[in-house]
C-alpha cells in the first residue's frame, strides 16, 4: 500500500484495545505522529475499542480485527504493512480463568506468539532497524516469601497455567533471538492499575462493587502481596525500552509499591466512602472473605534498578495520586463501566468497523 511510505516507521501493537495496550497505542500515536501505529486486536471480552475513541480518527492509526492464532491472517497483515517493529501485548491474562480453561491460554499466549515470531522471520528480509518487543509479567518468576525481590536473573518458576503460558512465550522469544538472531526485547512488569481496566481485576472490581453495594471478595485472609504500577507509567517504560533498550535484554518494570490485598481494599473503601459521601467505614462492611485461589502466590516484588540505571525510568506518580486518579476516572465514566460489564461495547465495533 502506497500510504505506508508516508511514515518513518510502521509499528504493530498487538492487544492494543485492551487495558495496557490501549494506553500504549494512545501514547505512541500522540508522541510519534511520524509513525503509523497499527492496532491488532481480536476484541475478546477484555478488548474494547471505546478505550481508544479519542484517537480512532488520527491519521497515523489503523485498526485490524485479527486473532494472533490465525497464522494466515498474520502473514497477510505483515505483507500489507511492512512492519518495522512489533510491540506484543496480546494475551489471555486472568489467572482465575486460566485455572478453569488452561487450553485457551496456551493457544493464545504460546502459539499466538509463535505465529508473530515466524511472521517476523519470514517478512523481515533484514533485521536492521527492526524490533520484536514482548511484554510479559512478573508472575513467571513464581512466588516470594516475606523478603527478597525478582531480578532479571531470577529463575522461572510459574505456578499457574497463565504464568506458565507467559513463561513459555518468554522462552520462545529468547530462543528466536538466540537461534535466528531476531532482534528481541522482553519486559516483565508488576501489577498495573489505572483507567480502562476490565473489572475482573482487583481494583476496578472493588470500585465497581462498592458503587453497586455488592460484596467485596477477598481471597483467603487477604495477606497476598503485590507490587502496583500505574498503567501510564508502564506505557512510558514500554516506550523507553522499545526506543532505547538493548536487544536481547530483559527489563523488569515495577513500582516499588507493595501492598497486601486487604490493606489495598481497605484503602479503596475509605477513598470511595469519601468520594461517595458515605458514612466512614460503610464500604468496609462489604468485605467478604472467600476460599483462596488454587496455588495462590504469596508475594511478588520487582527489583527495577536495571531499567532505572540504563534507561532512567522512574514512576511519575505516587500510589496515592495514581489511585485517586483511577477512582475518579471510574466514577466519572460509569457509562464505560456499564458497557464493558454488559458487553454492549461489542455493538460499537460492529456499527463502526463492519
Amino acid at each position: 500500500m502506497d500510504f505506508v511510505m508516508d511514515y518513518k516507521k510502521i509499528i504493530l501493537i498487538t492487544g492494543g484495545a485492551g487495558f495496557i495496550g490501549s494506553h500504549v497505542v494512545r501514547k505512541m500515536i500522540n508522541k510519534y505522529p511520524e509513525y503509523l501505529i497499527v492496532n491488532l486486536d481480536k476484541l475478546t471480552y477484555a478488548g474494547n475499542l471505546n478505550n481508544l475513541k479519542d484517537v480512532e480518527n488520527k491519521s497515523n492509526y489503523k485498526f485490524e480485527n485479527i486473532d494472533i492464532n490465525n497464522e494466515d491472517a498474520i502473514q497477510i497483515l505483515f505483507e500489507k504493512y511492512l512492519f518495522d517493529g512489533v510491540i506484543h501485548l496480546a494475551a489471555e491474562s486472568h489467572v482465575d480463568r486460566s485455572i478453569s480453561n488452561p487450553s485457551e491460554f496456551i493457544t493464545t499466549n504460546v502459539i499466538g506468539t509463535l505465529n508473530l515470531l515466524n511472521a517476523c522471520r519470514k517478512n523481515w528480509k533484514s533485521f536492521e532497524n527492526k524490533c520484536f518487543y514482548h511484554i510479559s509479567t512478573d508472575e513467571v518468576y513464581g512466588s516470594l516469601g516475606e523478603t527478597g525481590f525478582f531480578y532479571e536473573t531470577t529463575s522461572y518458576d510459574p505456578r499457574s497455567p497463565y504464568s506458565a503460558s507467559k513463561a513459555s512465550s518468554d522462552h520462545l522469544v529468547r530462543a528466536y533471538g538466540h537461534t535466528y538472531s531476531l532482534p528481541i526485547k522482553i519486559s516483565n512488569c508488576s501489577n498495573n492499575y489505572g483507567s480502562h481496566q476490565f473489572p475482573e481485576k482487583l481494583i476496578p472490581l472493588i470500585i465497581n462493587n462498592i458503587q453497586n453495594k455488592k460484596p467485596l471478595p477477598i481471597y483467603g485472609k487477604g495477606e497476598n502481596v503485590r507490587d502496583w504500577l500505574w498503567v501510564e507509567d508502564h506505557a512510558n517504560a514500554i516506550d523507553l525500552i522499545f526506543q532505547k533498550g538493548r536487544f536481547g535484554e530483559t527489563y523488569n518494570i515495577g513500582g516499588h509499591n507493595e501492598w497486601k490485598n486487604i490493606d489495598l481494599v481497605n484503602l479503596l473503601c475509605d477513598i470511595m466512602d469519601n468520594r461517595l459521601s458515605n458514612p466512614k467505614g460503610e464500604s468496609r462492611k462489604l468485605i467478604t472473605y472467600v476460599k483462596d485461589r488454587a496455588g495462590h502466590d504469596l508475594r511478588y516484588a520487582i527489583d527495577a534498578s536495571k531499567i532505572q540505571k540504563e534507561l532512567g525510568f522512574i514512576p511519575s506518580v505516587s500510589f496515592e495520586e495514581g489511585l485517586a486518579n483511577t477512582i475518579d476516572w471510574y466514577l466519572n465514566n460509569k457509562e464505560w463501566l456499564d458497557n464493558v460489564t454488559s458487553g454492549s461495547y461489542q455493538n460499537y465495533y460492529h456499527q463502526n468497523y463492519n
